[in-house]
């Protein structure tokens, strides 16, 4: 039989054939306990209102003491309550961190109000500054009931999905699910009074102007509240990235000379442009507060912004215009890429599933033009899923998604169902799934199939390698995530290109078809031994899921597979026996089933967040990273070294240990005083997202050298201890 990596698929049409009866019942089982487990997950989340972390309270709450109807108003919000010391983010964070997002998903004919934030305040870490919010804060919306609004019942449903960024030392990405169901008759409100005290934000009597001088942005009005003459605002811009919030006017510290001043009625301040400012926007938003009031105005800016400091400007993606002189630079791109292509196939990820296809190559007896056929369904297979997981990458990053190379696999359902799939492969290479295919008259359809199995291997060969990042793949797809699409698109082209192109020059040149061994004993041997490789694929997957949703899910998946395999080899079974080893196998999944499955699906629906325990479980000196620690420390004149990781990227676990586990590395990161940081991406982690971004990169792993007056110093992705000790030297 042909060496396929679809065989398993192919080889469960006999058993359902053969034994119809056990498999319907296992069948209805299975699908009774997967929706069982999954509804009973999805009742849990859906019942609940609070997220309850160490760090901070999220609740979701509501106010509607007459009831709900098109002609009342309804009000909801997250009610955040935070620990001592710890803070969440404004819809401007400040010098760093990240604001709250509020997804509503309502029925239809009911609509969210964009969000109405809290008086944020200037929260100092060093020299720098956070806006946000400590001790609570209520995030509200208003929903607008229209008469096209058909209640399924007696109550409006009302879900919310939040994510949002909590900072201390450290900052700890979290998010959750909430519900609540709010009755249409008879009212709700079990916070009125906390609805009651939000502060609402009023607006600028007269216009707010915002005009240039010396480089830094003045504003002034004349429509700030009478009882406010005098005296010392505090000052929001809504605009996150562009001014320095630790010099933003405030009466909480002294504030700078000329910071802000009275002439009458009219009130100007200066709000100084942020070394890391990425854009230059028109139009500006600013709240004014005092005490418990605020107010709030919009001015176009008036004259040229001036150009981004050099430095930071030299370490950020630099977007390719369509000018001549830019067209090198973008075939270079392209060619790295395809560079890169062409070396993942020697990736640990990637090289399986590269080799079960040369094997099944020099066993294949078609002609040349079928062989040519199968390279080429493989060149298709492998370019077209590139680029439909470019396409998708591109989509949900226009969409306002925080995403990377290798995003798919920051899902813990997309790691069970790889997991499933490679045992499937390993079981079939064991020889567990061999079994008559089809009846003799259909026999000719598996050969058609060998086209399709070739492109299905092409898609297979792209999720295993997205987890990895070879060398000049870095900056080429971290530049095509800056490029307009069609330009993109071109990038990860050419990176799928090389990914094919070894086995479809194998498939299709004569001359290098006869450098594969004839067929003999070696090809059994050969295909026995890559069960190995496939099985400890399985066990990477499983540790990945462990990072990801716990030692408990893991186990889960693992016992699912077992129980999986033990099934299958029942059923291929000959003699009387086979009948009493079906029902024994069925009899022994129904329980592990019914345990298992529910713990799988919990880790796909919320994912614990281990990635700050797996820092601290490791080396002493690395702590946990976050953009704020980074301007701390080389605000104070420290070096910070960042390892950018993930727990599913093979590249970055052989780094770390042959890497920087060095006892030479480590004596020389002490010898330097460097700060040790590592931002696990295990998880989507929009902050580590944004700071991959900044340095022009879209996957890991990624290391970096900060250091005080300097650009962000960007190391190899196959990283070399010579390579660490040169750059530490350099300090």
């Amino acid at each position: 039989m042909p060496v396929t990596l679809f065989a398993p698929l192919r080889a469960l049409a006999p058993i359902a054939t053969a034994h119809w009866r056990y498999v319907l019942r296992a069948a209805l089982c299975a699908l009774a306990l997967a929706c069982g487990g999954s509804v009973f997950a999805k009742l849990n989340l859906q019942s609940a209102a609070v997220v309850d972390n160490p760090q901070v309270r999220a609740e979701l709450v509501a106010d509607a003491p007459t009831g709900i109807s098109p002609a009342k108003a309804l009000t909801v919000g997250l009610l955040l309550t935070h620990q001592p010391h710890w803070h969440t983010y404004w819809i401007n964070p400040g010098d760093s961190g990240l604001a709250t997002r509020l997804e509503w998903k309502l029925p239809p004919g009911v609509t969210a109000s964009e969000t109405q934030w809290p008086i944020p305040r200037k929260i100092a870490i060093g020299n720098l500054a956070n806006l946000g919010y400590e001790t609570q804060a209520l995030l509200r919306s208003t929903l607008t009931v229209s008469p096209e609004f058909k209640p399924q019942g007696n109550t409006l449903p009302v879900r919310l999905h939040a994510s949002w960024l909590v900072c201390n030392q450290e900052c700890i990405p979290q998010e959750g699910d909430f519900a609540l169901e709010l009755p249409l008759q008879g009212g709700y409100s079990t916070h009125g009074a906390l609805f009651a005290q939000a502060t609402p934000i009023g607006a600028l009597a007269s216009t707010l102007e915002a005009r240039f001088e010396d480089g830094q942005l003045r504003i002034s009005t004349a429509g700030l509240p009478e009882a406010w003459r005098g005296k010392d605002l505090a000052v929001f811009p809504e605009t996150a990235s562009v001014f320095a919030a630790s010099a933003l006017p405030s009466p909480q510290a002294q504030p700078a000379p000329g910071a802000q001043r009275w002439d009458g009625e009219k009130w100007s301040g200066v709000l100084a442009l942020s070394p890391q400012r990425n854009t230059s926007p028109s139009t500006i938003g600013v709240l004014f507060a005092l005490g418990d009031r605020a107010v709030r105005g919009e001015a176009k800016v008036q004259g040229p912004w001036p150009a981004p400091a050099p430095a930071l400007a030299d370490s950020a993606p630099q977007p390719l215009p369509d000018a001549p002189q830019d067209l090198g630079a973008y075939l270079l791109a392209l060619g790295a890429a395809f560079l890169g292509g062409l070396l993942l196939n020697l990736m640990p990820c990637v090289f399986p599933v590269l080799a079960i296809k040369a094997l099944g190559l020099a066993q294949s007896k078609g002609s040349r033009r079928q062989r040519m056929g199968e390279g080429l369904a493989y060149m298709a297979g492998v370019v077209l899923s590139m680029a439909a997981l470019g396409a998708l990458l591109l989509a949900l990053r226009s969409a306002g998604q925080q995403l990377g190379w290798g995003f798919h696999l920051q899902s813990p359902l997309m790691i069970s169902a790889l997991a499933l799939l490679f045992t499937l492969i390993a079981l079939n290479l064991a020889g567990l799934l061999e079994f008559n295919l089809l009846p003799g008259r259909l026999g000719t359809m598996q050969l058609r199939n060998r086209m399709a199995d070739s492109a299905l291997s092409g898609a297979l060969a792209v999720v295993v390698a997205s987890p990895c990042t070879a060398p000049f793949m870095g900056a080429s797809l971290g530049l095509a995530l800056t490029l307009p699409a069609p330009m993109a698109m071109g990038v990860f082209l050419a990176l799928g290109l090389g990914l094919a192109l070894p086995f479809a020059l194998l498939s299709t040149l004569e001359s290098l078809s006869r450098l594969l061994p004839r067929p003999g004993v070696w090809m059994e041997q050969l295909r026995q031994f890559m069960v190995f490789p496939m099985a400890a694929t399985v066990l990477w997957l499983l540790w990945v899921l462990a990072s990801m949703g716990g030692v408990n899910a893991a186990l889960a998946m693992a016992a699912l597979l077992l129980v999986l395999a033990m099934c299958i080899w029942a059923a291929g079974l000959q003699g009387t026996s086979r009948r009493g080893f079906v029902v024994l196998s069925l009899l022994i999944t129904v329980p592990v089933a019914w345990i298992a499955i529910p713990l799988v699906w919990e880790a796909t629906q919320d994912p614990a967040s281990v990635g700050t325990a797996q820092v601290q479980a490791g080396h002493a000196q690395w702590q946990p990273w976050s953009q704020a620690g980074v301007e701390q420390a080389v605000a104070t004149g420290q070096p910070v070294f960042v390892d950018f990781t993930a727990a599913w990227c093979i590249t970055c676990q052989f780094n770390k240990q042959h890497t920087l586990a060095r006892a030479d590395v480590l004596a020389a990161f002490a010898a330097k005083d460097v700060q040790l940081l590592r931002a696990d991406w295990t998880q989507r982690d929009p902050a580590i997202t944004q700071a991959l971004a900044a340095l022009g990169r879209s996957g890991v792993p990624v290391y970096v050298i900060y250091q005080p007056g300097k650009a962000p110093q960007v190391l190899s992705e196959i990283l070399r201890a010579e390579d660490v000790l040169a750059a530490l030297g350099a300090i």
